[in-house]
């Protein structure tokens, strides 16, 4: 079984793009294979890839499972490592890049809005159970860091998801609204109006900002004051780099993000849950806030990796191994 390494291969040395430690590089009879496919999704082209079990046959049924990838991720980072591991266990996997991010259509570019991320969702379960060989009634869900957030807002109504993990959950609302670790409550209202000005520029016809800077010094990644952003500029920038990936996203987007919460109504969740998270990740008071609230289902397990920092359950081997080590008996089980 391959597994991730220190640091992954560059993207352009891969035939399918992929940056993750122990990619596939080509398709081989009998092994897990990989279909890069497009489908459109309200008027826009998504793009996703679609991972296939070892001796796949369309005639046979197979258990699928969507990926939802991190905040400023992609396909071809983390969210594919998972889905590869995931196929490897029986599973066809689907893994998307969302709407107006990564190779994915939509103008402008890096719009990152709740609804849309969750549609995306929903749109990876119309294409991948209409999918040769899947079994639409064994449908899972794994949503990694913003996707997983997305991932609980999307199963809390689509019923089609059979069951729902989460990895290392982030809370896109409520640290867009409140900053990581609620550090920046008292300038809520003042964002706002620097917000509502910046959608009026855009509609206006004006410069479209943007939030996230992603062209910073080593020097002022060391600076940062939170390890997920440290070691996420190390992922994002260095060892798992990807051209299409980005943190900016458009200002006007925090409209719809600042008034958004991964946790309202998961009590309307009543499939079997998993939530999984480091022990060391200062991202772990999300995940730790969001499972209580999930009081409509019964079956249902918080999982924290011993040492594990946010960033490291998306590629140190050990960690990816104990996260699947969780997920592999859990789909298992639940997607009978």
């Amino acid at each position: 079984m391959a597994n991730p390494t220190t640091v992954a291969a560059d993207s352009k040395q891969n035939p399918f793009g992929l940056v993750y430690g122990g990619a596939i590089t080509n398709n081989e009879p009998g092994k897990v294979n990989i279909h890069p496919v497009t489908y459109k999704l309200g008027g826009l082209d998504i793009v996703a890839n679609v991972y296939t079990p070892a001796n796949y046959d369309p005639r046979r049924r197979y258990p699928a499972i969507v990926v939802a990838h991190p905040n400023g991720g992609i396909k071809e980072q983390v969210a594919g490592l998972y889905a590869q591991r995931l196929a490897e266990q029986g599973y066809i996997t689907i893994t998307m890049d969302a709407a107006y991010q990564g190779g994915s259509g939509g103008q402008p570019r890096s719009v990152d809005k709740p609804q849309f991320r969750i549609e995306d969702i929903h749109g990876a379960a119309d294409f991948i159970t209409r999918y040769a060989g899947v079994d639409a009634e064994r449908l899972g869900l794994l949503g990694i860091c913003g996707g997983g957030g997305y991932a609980l807002s999307a199963a809390k109504a689509d019923k089609r998801f059979k069951t729902i993990a989460t990895l290392s959950m982030f809370n896109s609302g409520r640290v867009r609204r409140n900053g990581f670790a609620d550090s920046q409550l008292n300038t809520i209202q003042d964002r706002l109006k620097q917000v509502s000005q910046a959608r009026a520029q855009e509609m206006a016809g004006g410069e479209i900002l943007y939030a996230g800077d992603a062209n910073l010094t080593d020097a002022q990644i060391a600076k940062l004051p939170f390890e997920m952003y440290r070691q996420g500029y190390e992922y994002y920038w260095k060892t798992h780099a990807h051209p299409n990936s980005t943190f900016k996203y458009t200002m006007s987007s925090l409209l719809d993000l600042m008034r958004w919460d991964a946790t309202d109504q998961i009590d309307l969740i009543d499939q079997p849950l998993l939530m999984i998270a480091g022990s060391k990740a200062d991202s772990l008071y999300m995940t730790e806030d969001a499972f209580p609230k999930a009081v409509g289902t019964k079956d249902k397990e918080l999982f924290k990796i011993e040492g594990a920092t946010h960033i490291e359950t998306y590629w140190v081997p050990k960690y990816v191994d104990a996260a699947l080590g969780k997920l592999t008996p859990f789909f298992a089980r639940t997607l009978v």
